[in-house]
């Protein structure tokens, strides 16, 4: 009977067919993320403060830490040329001795020798305003040419045979290829003119077309009371270097196979 009078009151309310009210969620847990974010921000903190610990830590020993000595130099004494007091026999290197740079003197040692038998003129370095001076007619114009082109150095040989051959050859290096470019171009438009070869010249064998170009004038340059005069030139570049070659004689005759042999031979120096 007992079971009867507690179920039925139960049954009534299924018997009614209106459902149990929902559960209310409202009041259901949800995990917050500031706390997450705290969290991560601490363990990176940490994590900061003891790298930066272990630094501080690795300096405070290595300061107390007595120095180490260094290896010794491999060459403890540079030997070097010492600057001279100035007087007649001075030059310009010998006051300059150590800011001379030793790469200065490889341009004057690959100039040729002279041969034997020619009586030797000049060999060695030479300014641009000396070298403006021998092949312009408006040295300062030519000097602002090679200034322009960025001319660094110039080293030339000079010797005569019989005294009716003349050779001239002078290597000049540019800052680049391009101001040595620049030179052979120039030398390239002027040569073909009646006033110098007047005729388009040879190629110099052995040497690619574009980076050679040899003379020998058409016409010997005939004034009166003067022997003939008649010249080979001779143009090679090579990288940044220049070589002007120029073969005179005073008796209007010129041998091509010497101008070109003469090139060669300077053109295998450099």
């Amino acid at each position: 009977m007992e079971h009867e009078q507690t179920i039925p009151e139960l049954r009534k309310e299924g018997e009614s067919g209106e459902s149990a009210p929902d559960p209310d969620t409202s009041a259901t847990p949800v995990p917050r993320r500031g706390g997450a974010r705290r969290t991560v921000l601490l363990i990176a903190g940490a994590a900061v403060l003891g790298v930066l610990a272990g630094t501080v830590t690795g300096y405070a020993v290595q300061y107390h830490r007595e120095p180490t000595a260094l290896p010794p130099l491999a060459q403890q004494d540079v030997k070097g040329p010492k600057p001279l007091a100035v007087k007649d026999a001075t030059t310009l290197r010998s006051i300059n001795a150590n800011r001379w740079h030793t790469a200065d003197e490889d341009l004057v040692k690959k100039l040729v020798e002279v041969p034997g038998g020619a009586r030797d003129v000049f060999s060695g370095p030479q300014s641009p305003e000396e070298f403006s001076i021998d092949h312009y007619e408006n040295p300062s114009g030519g000097l602002g040419g090679l200034i322009a082109d960025g001319v660094r150095r110039i080293a030339a040989t000079r010797w005569s045979v019989n005294d009716r051959d003349f050779v001239q050859i002078t290597l000049l290096q540019f800052q680049n290829r391009k101001g040595a470019e620049s030179f052979q171009s120039g030398v390239n438009g002027y040569m073909p003119t009646k006033e110098f070869a007047g005729n388009n010249g040879r190629e110099v064998p052995g040497v690619p077309e574009d980076f050679g170009r040899l003379w020998i004038d058409s016409e010997a340059d005939e004034e009166p009371g003067y022997h003939p005069f008649r010249a080979g030139t001779a143009v090679v570049r090579r990288g940044d270097i220049v070589m002007y070659l120029k073969y005179t004689n005073n008796r209007g005759k010129i041998d091509e196979k010497v101008v070109v042999e003469l090139a060669q031979r300077q053109a295998g120096r450099l």
